[in-house]
């Protein structure tokens, strides 16, 4: 697995106001966006392109365009939906689809229930969006699913993760022998006792849409 830990002024500085107890839901998903866009930069440096030529009103110029099967990105509900729209800002012509996944927090366990993906992802790159990589479970689980599925070629991006949650990603992704890269803007101390990132910024999902209970 390839890690890259975006060191960038305005990536530190979003992560800061992200962090802030004070900021409300609708400034917190503005940053969110603003975020998974700068990280998205990083994130599709790979991004799969063959050569053409576009007619300019001037002359023909050599050029390249994604190639097909376009890129997928996969939200996990519900948190990383609030990284969808910075991630199709940069790139708007790729795919989507989505995966349901919780964690019990009793056993910190995830499971499955929903999806939303083609049967078959052969040949696909596939961009994974959850917030935050706190013990890895959910998006270890998503890899997996994704890989059992075809895809050859995944990145994950998050906001923050947890050392404990990139070492247990490295131990499901490592031996599928599939290239893994993750992206993130933070990586923090340590998990709590009940599988929170220290010092985070607490539930992602919650500071997104309100608690929804």
């Amino acid at each position: 697995m390839h890690l890259i830990d975006v060191d960038h002024p305005l990536v530190a500085h979003k992560v800061r106001l992200l962090r802030d107890i004070e900021t409300p839901s609708p400034l917190f998903r503005d940053l969110v966006a603003e975020l998974v866009t700068l990280l998205a930069y990083e994130a599709t440096r790979g991004v799969r392109v063959e050569e053409t030529e576009v007619q300019t009103p001037l002359a023909v110029a050599k050029a390249v365009r994604l190639l097909d099967p376009r890129p997928l990105v996969v939200p996990i509900l519900r948190a990383g939906l609030g990284m969808l729209d910075g991630m199709m800002s940069l790139m708007p012509a790729a795919e989507v689809g989505f995966v349901g996944m919780v964690r019990d927090e009793e056993t910190l366990q995830p499971f499955t229930y929903a999806e939303r993906l083609p049967q078959d992802l052969s040949g696909r790159q596939c961009y994974v969006l959850d917030p935050m990589l706190a013990t890895g479970g959910s998006l270890g689980g998503t890899v997996q699913f994704l890989v059992d599925r075809g895809a050859d070629d995944i990145t994950c991006i998050c906001l923050m993760a947890a050392p404990e949650g990139i070492e247990y990603l490295r131990t499901v992704v490592d031996p599928i022998g599939v290239p893994c890269t993750l992206v993130v803007a933070q990586i923090d101390d340590r998990l709590n006792e009940k599988g929170y990132i220290l010092p985070g910024l607490g539930d992602a999902g919650d500071r997104l849409y309100g608690l929804a209970q």
